[in-house]
């Protein structure tokens, strides 16, 4: 779970280069978010719906927050380390913005 400004945001990992490939592909949604780790960018193509996406530091720092559509390439932010893929919309509701340094919890 991954502590930010308006609680708790319950999180997948996916942390191998297959479950990072394949991200939210194929599916139609997502409760909470996706957390892929080690990463830098992301694309949409064959994505289902649209998404919002935290580019994170080392230190879990929201370095930009972005919308992408389906079908579209996002560019690789420099010092990111992780990204957090969301549906669109989700990364407001949760007061994600740059600056804001998120906490990581275990779940259980």
């Amino acid at each position: 779970m991954l502590l930010g400004a308006q609680g708790g945001i319950p999180v997948e990992i996916a942390a191998s280069y297959r479950a990072r490939a394949r991200g939210l592909l194929g599916r139609d949604g997502i409760e909470g978010a996706l957390l892929l780790t080690p990463a830098s960018g992301v694309h949409t193509f064959r994505m289902r719906f649209a998404i919002d996406v935290a580019y994170l530091s080392r230190d879990f720092t929201v370095l930009a927050v972005r919308t992408m559509r389906p079908g579209r390439l996002g560019r690789p932010r420099l010092r990111a380390r992780h990204v957090l893929e969301a549906e669109a919309g989700a990364m407001a509701r949760w007061g994600l913005r740059p600056g804001l340094r998120l906490g990581v919890e275990a779940a259980g």
